[in-house]
């Protein structure tokens, strides 16, 4: 059976990692404190107008007040559900759409010409077409978010599928595997991590392509609070909203990589 370390033995084991934690974080937190000195001193050392580029102080008392008042969660609140709307579809359609054009080479030849055309062309350009057909309401945006996202998780599905380790198929068929078997066993598990690299960018696509569709037409959401802040000429507001969408997309995409490395735990490390 397994041995369960006592309380003590943790409480010793984890106060003997701690300065390593510690030295690990301030690496990894050194250039976004460099960063933020820089954006601090910068304006108020008259390196830089401080009416384009306020102190980063100013920024941070922008930001509490946007917070205080609820503007911040309002707006925030509303981009969320587009983008999330919109980044669920995608992946709703467009991994089984690749498992399939990846896998079945009729599909391919089919659907191959028509995702050359679309792959080729950039969703902002596509965005006065999707205002055009379904106004300025939600459904144009999320359907400018679903267009973006397809993409990247379709290709990357598609390419993780056709480089399956040939040898991988061999054996699995050698043994006698079913259609539905062969997916669940081998090539699902082998094509997580490139279908997840696709997942990530579209991650971040989601919410930049988001930010530009909610500059036109839109009444709430943060690239609405941004377009806002910059015709009232309210700047620290302006950098606020900025700062809340790096945010957001940091958060996103470490939770991406999490459920990444929860759904490949079985995957050896290259170190061993």
């Amino acid at each position: 059976m397994r041995r369960v370390a006592s309380p003590t033995v943790q409480v010793r084991r984890a106060v003997r990692r701690l300065p390593y934690l510690l030295v690990k974080g301030a690496t990894k937190s050194a250039a976004i404190v460099a960063l933020l000195l820089l954006w601090e001193t910068a304006p108020r050392l008259g390196l830089v107008d401080r009416t384009f580029l306020p102190p980063f102080g100013e920024v941070a008392r922008a930001w509490w007040g946007l917070a205080a008042d609820g503007q911040l969660a309002d707006n925030a609140r509303a981009s969320l559900v587009r983008s999330f709307s919109g980044f669920g579809l995608a992946v709703a359609v467009a991994v089984p759409l690749g498992l399939l054009i990846g896998w079945y080479r009729p599909v391919a030849d089919l659907l191959g010409p028509l995702l050359e055309v679309f792959r080729n062309t950039a969703a902002l350009a596509l965005l006065p077409v999707f205002v055009l057909l379904l106004g300025i309401g939600e459904t144009s945006k999320i359907s400018i978010v679903v267009y973006a996202c397809t993409w990247p998780i379709l290709l990357n599905t598609i390419s993780a599928v056709r480089n399956v380790d040939p040898t991988l198929l061999k054996l699995a068929k050698s043994m006698d595997l079913s259609a539905p078997r062969l997916f669940q066993k081998v090539i699902l598990p082998s094509s997580i991590p490139v279908i997840f690299t696709g997942i990530r960018l579209a991650g971040a696509a989601s919410i930049l392509v988001l930010v530009a569709a909610e500059m036109i037409g839109a009444k709430a959401g943060l690239g609405y609070l941004i377009n806002a802040s910059q015709y009232n000429f309210a700047i620290p507001q302006m950098y606020a909203g900025i700062l809340t969408i790096s945010a957001i997309g940091v958060v996103f995409n470490q939770f991406l990589v999490a459920a990444e490395r929860r759904l490949s735990s079985w995957r050896v490390p290259a170190g061993g």
